[in-house]
């Protein structure tokens, strides 16, 4: 246990230098808008579900319009490596998230694959980081894990409990989401609390660039929005 808080405490003091440089670069006013707030100009998804509506990308299903597998509304604009992206989402009911460093699996029914921050009504996934059609969660609430080459998980450091984070968050109404990503150091913060952290060393399966996506996820009716989307790409 000891030498699991040690190691945790390294990687913290590296990645603290790592996103101490990138929060200077945001104060620089290195963010760009990657939505106007107006329509969905620079995405693509399944219009059936995806529209803009009060100034925010707004995904919907409905008891006449089911969806049969998860869809996102894909950012066009490019394929992000190092990062820092954030935003302000409100959820009511499902389940939602948003894809980066991610690959589109089928581009006519808009199924990414990746790296996701996840979104959930319920107080059970918000904030952990999952590989969507991947490896499944990589860590939880509250966690900091490391992923080793072979693709063995070790917890290396908690970030405070999984019930006391989620009260950070605020039940159906406007959330903070901020994903920083630089090398292969994942973090999500929601509300300015780190809420997961991953060190991804799984060459195989990790990815060092991809798409943004934003998720509607099949299951009963449900409501996502987000609004004031802000990229800022490291060098």
């Amino acid at each position: 246990m000891m030498l699991a808080h040690r190691r945790f405490a390294f990687h913290a003091a590296m990645l603290g230098l790592a996103w101490g440089g990138l929060a200077a670069h945001a104060e620089e006013g290195k963010f760009v808008r990657i939505f106007n707030g107006k329509d969905l100009a620079g995405w693509k998804g399944n219009t059936d579900h995806w529209s803009v509506r009060d100034g925010a990308i707004t995904g919907q299903t409905t008891a006449d319009k089911v969806l049969k597998h998860n869809t996102f509304v894909v950012y066009q604009e490019g394929l992000p490596a190092d990062f820092e992206l954030k935003l302000q989402y409100r959820i009511v009911g499902g389940n939602s998230g948003i894809q980066y460093r991610s690959k589109v699996i089928d581009a006519e029914k808009f199924i990414v694959g990746g790296y996701q921050a996840d979104i959930d009504s319920n107080p059970r996934f918000s904030g952990i980081n999952y590989d969507e059609r991947g490896r499944g969660v990589l860590a939880e609430r509250g966690q900091a894990v490391r992923i080793a080459a072979g693709g063995e998980k070790e917890t290396i450091g908690s970030l405070g409990d999984r019930d006391a984070l989620q009260a950070k968050i605020k039940n159906e109404d406007w959330n903070e989401y901020r994903i920083v990503a630089k090398g292969n150091h994942l973090q999500h913060f929601i509300n300015g609390v780190l809420m997961s952290e991953v060190i991804d060393e799984q060459g195989a399966k990790s990815a060092a660039k991809g798409v943004i996506a934003l998720q509607l996820h099949q299951g009963p009716p449900m409501v996502v929005q987000f609004k004031d989307i802000e990229l800022m790409e490291c060098p």
